[in-house]
Order: C-alpha cells, then structure tokens, then sequence
C-alpha cells in the first residue's frame, strides 16, 4: 500500500466518522449488485392505501414522505414512496440546470463521464443546493475510482441532506471498497433507519455484523 492510499484511508475514515456523527448511485450500486440508487425510476402510482402529503412546499413534502417510508408497513408502499422522494430530488427549480441535467443523462447513458463531468460542474456552480447533482457527480467519480472527490460530493449531498439513502449507501461502498468495513456497518445502519427496505442493504449489514462485530477489531 502506497503513502497515497494510507492517506486517502484516512481522509476517507474520517469522513464516515463525521456522517455518522452529524455519507451513488447506479453504477456504484452495480459495482456491489445494489439496485441503481442514483437514476430514479418514473414516479409510480402509489397503493391505494398510501396517504398522499398536504399541499405545500418541497420541503414539507419531504418531510411527509420520509415519515411515511420509516413507517412503511411492507417493500412494495416503501418503493413508491422511494420513488416519489426521487421524483421531488430530481426538480432543481431552474430550467438551465434541468437541461443540463438531461445532458448529464444523456452524456453518462453514452458512457462519456469526461463531458458528463464537466456538465455537472456547470450545475453545481449554477445551483449549489441542488442535490442531485452533486449525487450524480460523486457517481461518476466512483465509476473512476476517485474517490477522493466521490466522498468530497458525497459530503455536500449529506449536509445538504442527511436523509439521503442513495448517497449514504455510496458512502457505504466506498468504505467497503477501501476496506473499512466497520464504518461501512455504520454508514449501511444509517441509511437502513432512514430507508428500512433498502434493497440488499439489510444483507450487506447482516454480513458486515457477522465480520466486524463477530470478531476483536
């Protein structure tokens, strides 16, 4: 192991810590056999037994939303309540980072990451609230194995949305992939109590508990 990845094991232990304390996506999803977190699906018809949330705001919406997916009662109400909290992160509120964004799409189906990257910069510097940018972005950058720059976007999401399970199940497989698997547990435990029927999570963290707390660290 070379001074550069000790260091990067650092910064990257650090930053789990500090997620825990205060975390993309389909291609990282894919690298683990995880369903593809970071490209929303369309939003589906919700059961019927699904209460819907009370006009107002996108903040309140989420919020409705997140209480109603802890409180889901089985996989099927959690996957439309999933797909709607997507369908509200995916709304940037301008129509010049919506465009964008659909060149992201567009770039990243192509599997062109350079321009599909540099698309996002524009985004971010445009809209810096804008989630899913900075999502889609630390995507891209675990697809090349930067993850440096994957944990720095991954931070930006979560301390803009802590509740974020796409971005905190990223964060989870960067930790695998370097080899923490104790912050990973960590990490997976924080996305399963905002997302209890993550798929595959609960496996992960099933397997994880069984290696790091099964054995002396």
């Amino acid at each position: 192991m070379d001074a550069r990845f000790s260091l990067l094991r650092l910064t990257v232990a650090a930053a789990a810590l500090a997620v825990v304390a205060a975390g993309a996506a389909s291609a990282m999803a894919q690298e683990r056999g995880l369903p593809p977190q970071a490209e929303p699906a369309q939003p589906a018809a919700p059961p019927a037994k699904l209460p819907r949330p009370q006009r107002g705001d996108r903040t309140q919406n989420l919020d409705f939303l997140f209480g109603a997916l802890k409180a889901a009662p089985d996989a099927d109400t959690a996957k439309a309540i999933e797909e709607r909290i997507w369908a509200l992160w995916f709304v940037s509120g301008s129509d010049t980072a919506d465009l964008l964004m659909s060149r992201v799409k567009a770039a990243f189906e192509a599997k062109e990451l350079d321009l599909a990257t540099e698309l996002l910069d524009a985004i971010v510097e445009l809209k810096p609230d804008y989630v899913e940018a900075w999502n889609r972005r630390a995507t891209i950058y675990f697809m090349k194995k930067d993850y440096g720059r994957a944990l720095a976007d991954i931070r930006q999401v979560l301390a803009r949305e802590p509740r974020h399970f796409g971005a905190l199940s990223g964060l989870g497989l960067i930790m695998q992939e370097l080899g923490d698997e104790k912050h990973a547990l960590e990490v997976y435990r924080k996305a399963l109590a905002v997302h209890p029927y993550l798929e595959r999570i609960p496996d992960i963290v099933k397997s994880l508990t069984e290696k790091v707390e099964g054995r002396d660290i």
